[in-house]
């Protein structure tokens, strides 16, 4: 392969890197955001310190990807950006809200900070439902039809589980005591849910999409996807075998679940990036039909091995720095 062809290739795995790691990153502290009318006003103020030295960097990634989609595959994003123009709007609502909120639940008087918490979940329940719709409409091709509205409707809902799932377990990791007792609880009623969404959706799809349907389903090819839905599996029931109650009150086991839905969300992003290479719209774009020229992206990539590893630097560093479990939420 030549510059030409393997510029294209390197920026869409930067993109695809930077959105997995926005999907796993911001996922639970949207999933916390849904959970919060769910606890008490103590256990609210835990559950924002837990994610609080972080929500705001974790959707650096975000921004990171849409970037790379506009400077590298400018008619993608084009595209992409007119025809999701609405779920995206709203999403930018729902992020803005979250933004607002949590800035102002700090400085409300007490008879507002219930207000400041239910626009909090509200901004949550809005970005997340909107980023499922969005990528299930992009599963379907872009292409309006009933099938296309169902399939994002799907997705819709269970990315949602999804982060509610990836919440509890950063709650495990970040918490203790009875917040703790209460993540185990909504893990258990969340998790048989997720099965279900990850069962559907894996069936649902290639029936939805023959372009799809034809990727996996013929051999070798099939055979050799096999282990991504094997490991998802066993990565499902190992949540399933941490959230015992013997297991999940072990110290040596609060990472387990976190930890597997990260492998969870790794396994479906491979799948779902086999399926669509080498289409940057299914049925529609490839990469290179829609990437810039060789020499803007020559440059643009002194910026982006300047700027990613940086990225990569600070979000390592701000986890280390406030490793361990989240203490007491104070504003002084």
């Amino acid at each position: 392969m030549n510059i030409e062809q393997i510029l294209p290739l390197i920026f869409a795995g930067i993109m695809g890197f930077a959105l997995l790691v926005y999907i796993i990153l911001d996922g639970y502290d949207l999933g916390i955001g849904m959970l919060l009318p769910l606890a008490n006003e103590q256990e609210k103020d835990q559950m924002v310190a837990s994610i609080g030295p972080f929500w705001d960097a974790n959707e650096t990634w975000i921004v990171l990807g849409i970037g790379v989609l506009l400077i590298a595959f400018p008619k993608a994003h084009g595209i992409i950006l007119t025809t999701l123009y609405f779920p995206v709007t709203l999403m930018l609502i729902g992020l803005i809200l979250r933004g607002v909120s949590f800035d102002f639940r700090v400085k409300a008087k007490t008879e507002h900070k219930k207000m400041w918490n239910n626009l909090f979940f509200l901004g949550s329940l809005i970005a997340s439902v909107s980023q499922g719709w969005m990528l299930g409409f992009y599963v379907m091709g872009l292409e309006p039809s009933g099938l296309s509205f169902i399939y994002a409707c799907a997705i819709a809902i269970a990315l949602p589980v999804l982060y509610i799932m990836l919440g509890c377990g950063w709650l495990f990791v970040k918490t203790e005591g009875p917040l703790y007792i209460k993540a185990t609880r909504w893990a258990r009623l969340t998790v048989i849910p997720l099965g279900i969404g990850l069962f559907l959706i894996s069936i649902g799809t290639p029936l939805a999409s023959p372009q799809i349907a034809e990727k996996w389903l013929t051999l070798p090819a099939a055979i050799g996807l096999l282990p991504i839905p094997i490991i998802t599996l066993i990565a499902f029931f190992t949540i399933i075998w941490a959230l015992q109650k013997d297991k999940i009150m072990s110290k040596k086991h609060e990472w387990i679940t976190f930890a597997c839905m990260i492998v969870i969300c790794i396994m479906s992003s491979l799948g779902l990036a086999y399926s669509i290479f080498p289409d940057i719209i299914i049925g529609q774009l490839t990469l290179w039909e829609t990437a810039s020229s060789t020499a803007s992206l020559k440059f643009t990539l002194v910026g982006v091995a300047i700027a990613v590893p940086m990225i990569i630097f600070y979000t390592f560093f701000i986890y280390r720095i406030f490793s361990g479990k989240a203490t007491e939420l104070s504003y002084d």
